[in-house]
């Protein structure tokens, strides 16, 4: 008796280029990694947040500090998204 071996499947580059652009894995870590370039030029170009109260204190702190907590909460969310794997 005989069995046949599955011949390998052959692709197109169009079809390779057309299950790229169909990744959730790619377009996730791209949006996870312009999340943080956004947090990094926050924290090089953006500003403070300054609370000054009626006395003589001030408080001054880094935007990016806010930002990357935000970025924080929405990495959990995209990766979660993203990246989970179907069980069947």
């Amino acid at each position: 008796m005989t069995t046949m071996l599955e011949r390998p499947d052959v692709t197109e580059p169009e079809a390779l280029g057309r299950r790229l652009l169909t990744m959730p894995e790619l377009w996730g870590a791209i949006s996870i990694a312009f999340m943080w370039t956004a947090v990094l030029f926050d924290g090089i170009y953006g500003g403070d947040v300054t609370s000054v109260n009626t006395g003589a204190q001030s408080t001054t702190v880094p935007s990016a500090v806010f930002l990357a907590f935000f970025a924080c909460i929405a990495t959990v969310s995209v990766a979660k998204r993203a990246f989970r794997r179907d069980e069947k």
